[in-house]
């Protein structure tokens, strides 16, 4: 007897199926425990000096729009841009939940940062991550949707731990 084994596997979902990304007002403690391990993280695996994450009390500033991701009721990622000036945004606080991490979260995300930079009719989009191991595949991702390394922009200086992308929209 002959039996096709894939047909009795289940098969994979589309990355990030059912991934509902909403404005957030950064109220809730969820995201706060997010960008908690997010900067968390920065500090370990970065000098003091060459952190750039932003906390909670700089994302909620009027130059920053934070979106949070979720799938069902479970947090799965966030994602900020912020308004260098009318032509040129900075994508801030990408960031995957640890237990979602290679199922297309941060894809998606960085998607939607992306179209509503253009939305907002930006010409150029950038941001900064850090140069170690540890942010490679952070490096990749941006690689992936057409980000290429670049000189430091807006306030950022030349820092060895620092690596600056952008990509023209």
């Amino acid at each position: 007897m002959s039996s096709d084994i894939g047909e009795c596997l289940p098969q994979p979902t589309a990355p990030a199926a059912g991934l509902r990304i909403a404005l957030d007002d950064l109220s809730g403690p969820e995201v706060a425990a997010l960008l908690a391990q997010h900067l968390a993280e920065m500090y370990e695996n970065s000098p003091e000096d060459s952190v750039h994450a932003l906390d909670l009390e700089a994302l909620r500033r009027t130059d920053v729009t934070f979106w949070s991701a979720w799938e069902d009721d479970e947090l799965a990622g966030c994602g900020a841009l912020k308004q260098l000036d009318p032509t040129h945004g900075e994508i801030k606080s990408m960031r995957t939940a640890t237990d979602r991490t290679g199922r297309g979260i941060a894809s998606v995300l960085l998607d939607h940062l992306i179209t509503e930079a253009r939305a907002r009719n930006y010409q150029r989009l950038s941001l900064e991550t850090g140069a170690s191991e540890y942010f490679a595949p952070a490096q990749r991702l941006y690689a992936r949707h057409r980000f290429e390394i670049c000189a430091p922009f807006a306030d950022y200086v030349e820092d060895p731990h620092s690596v600056f992308m952008t990509r023209t929209l």
